[in-house]
């Protein structure tokens, strides 16, 4: 078992190419760094740098072409059921309910994928405390199109948690909300990794909502991706959305900002 605070996710020199021959396209070049227990970092830097596919290479979803990855001292090569992921659209079915929706991952992912049939009521009832637990205690019986964007975003992060994952990976979930919307679910994500301890990773073109949500902020440089600043936030937690006026705060955007598409 991993104690708070111990080393999670370790890349050592690594870099991912796509495609082979002539057409190959190295996405990120030499990444080391090291995400520890509980932790949550946030990934910030220009289009196309290769965010998204440093992502990709932690949960296991492309392989490294160099260097070593490992999570809890083990080497990822493949696929890895530890991670839970939310993306920027909720890409939720919609001929599901939101209970259902969240129920998804569990018909998939061992061991609960062998249970479900026989303990559907238990999970059903985890599901049901989890959407309570962001919100949407009354929508559990809601399709999709009866969801605002925010309730759907807020019920694919609960798919993303329900089966308890070590890593939370959020690749700029609220990029297509409007600014109230995306500044209350910048405090219900503070408010689940306070609560559950959950390691939480994520990729966002927004500096203001790293600063919020980090507790250190990685910027990396356009493609081939390399970390060019590694930014502690030390704001105390928690932290309410009044900090984000505050000079401290503003001077770590500013200061994350200088370093953007700069190299």
């Amino acid at each position: 078992m991993v104690n708070a605070g111990d080393p999670l996710v370790v890349l050592d020199h690594v870099s991912m190419t796509y495609g082979h021959g002539q057409q190959a396209v190295k996405a990120v070049d030499d990444l080391t760094l090291t995400i520890r227990k509980g932790e949550f970092i946030a990934v910030v830097g220009p289009s196309g740098c290769g965010k998204s596919s440093m992502m990709k290479l932690i949960s296991g979803l492309k392989p490294t072409s160099d260097g070593r990855l490992t999570i809890e001292g083990k080497a990822v090569t493949g696929p890895i059921n530890k991670v839970g992921m939310a993306f920027q659209a909720a890409n939720l079915l919609p001929w599901r309910t939101a209970m259902d929706n969240v129920l998804l991952p569990l018909e998939i992912v061992e061991p609960h994928r062998s249970r479900i049939g026989r303990e559907k009521a238990a999970y059903r009832d985890k599901a049901r405390t989890l959407l309570a637990s962001v919100g949407l205690g009354g929508f559990t019986e809601k399709f999709p199109w009866q969801l605002s964007g925010g309730m759907q975003q807020r019920t694919s992060i609960c798919r993303a948690l329900i089966h308890e994952p070590e890593i939370l990976m959020l690749d700029e979930p609220f990029g297509a909300l409007d600014a109230f919307t995306r500044e209350e679910l910048w405090c219900m994500t503070r408010d689940i990794h306070q609560s559950r301890g959950v390691t939480a990773m994520l990729v966002t073109h927004d500096l203001r909502e790293a600063v919020f949500l980090a507790d250190t902020v990685y910027v990396m440089s356009d493609r081939p991706g390399k970390i060019v600043k590694v930014q502690t936030i030390d704001l105390p937690r928690p932290r309410d959305l009044e900090i984000t006026y505050e000079k401290p705060f503003q001077d770590l955007v500013h200061e994350l900002r200088s370093h953007i598409g700069k190299h």
